[in-house]
């Protein structure tokens, strides 16, 4: 059931779903990083607490697509490598972007959960010792991470809940409550803000569209996002920056 609703409708061997999904993450990410070039749309921080959970869907639901057991195959080897090579390209472009953040970019997390997620999919020895190696990395490197160890175990949650629908999607939603809990967001919600809530809300509900979305039996075609894709996070962390010094 599971390959079935992951592989259709397909375009060129592709799954629109699953490139709509991206082309969302890309565009809430964006929205997102407005924020600082323009400080005065805060509300586009709502928005943006869909990216990093559509991305961690994006992953969970391409190591759902390949072959339990097959780990060491070319195309596996060229995903994590495109990660690494880009977590390292974009530290650059995200420390000039956010001067102010202490965290590495969000690459190296989407890194150390590519590899959990493997380990669940996978379920052989070495994969598990990988997924074991990376999670210990991520709870060591936790306050340096982009939304922490916690955050690396999202794309296994989201793999988890692909494989299995139903109440297990409350497992990544829950998770991605718990990245977005800032401390001034809490007492806004304890205070029954609308924006504290809209904030919390659309955290906890990311995962849940997301998985809702990838399910739909699409017959519109979405133009596939290839390598390039990888380019658009250090670019427009590049073009913002430039943006905000003109201004």
């Amino acid at each position: 059931m599971t390959a079935a609703i992951l592989q259709r409708p397909r375009v060129r061997g592709r799954s629109s779903s699953l490139d709509l999904l991206k082309w969302l993450a890309m565009l809430t990410m964006l929205l997102d990083h407005l924020r600082y070039v323009w400080p005065q749309a805060g509300g586009l921080l709502v928005l943006g607490r869909l990216a990093f959970p559509l991305y961690c869907l994006a992953i969970a639901a391409n190591v759902a697509r390949s072959p339990a057991g097959e780990l060491f195959t070319p195309a596996n080897g060229r995903y994590l490598g495109w990660l690494l090579v880009f977590a390292v390209l974009s530290e650059w472009p995200y420390q000039l972007y956010s001067s102010n953040e202490d965290s590495f970019n969000v690459l190296p997390t989407l890194a150390l959960g590519l590899l959990i997620a493997w380990g669940v999919h996978h379920k052989t020895r070495l994969s598990s010792g990988m997924a074991m190696a990376a999670a210990g990395l991520a709870y060591f490197l936790n306050a340096a991470l982009m939304y922490g160890f916690v955050g690396a175990l999202i794309p296994a949650a989201l793999l988890l809940a692909i494989q299995r629908p139903g109440v297990l999607w409350l497992v990544p939603a829950a998770l991605c409550l718990v990245v977005n809990m800032p401390s001034h967001i809490l007492a806004g919600a304890a205070q029954f803000q609308l924006y504290a809530l809209s904030f919390l809300g659309s955290a906890f509900l990311a995962p849940i569209f997301g998985l809702w979305l990838l399910r739909q039996n699409m017959s519109v075609q979405v133009w596939p996002v290839g390598r390039w894709g990888y380019w658009f996070y250090p670019g427009h962390l590049l073009v913002l920056h430039l943006v905000r010094k003109m201004l």
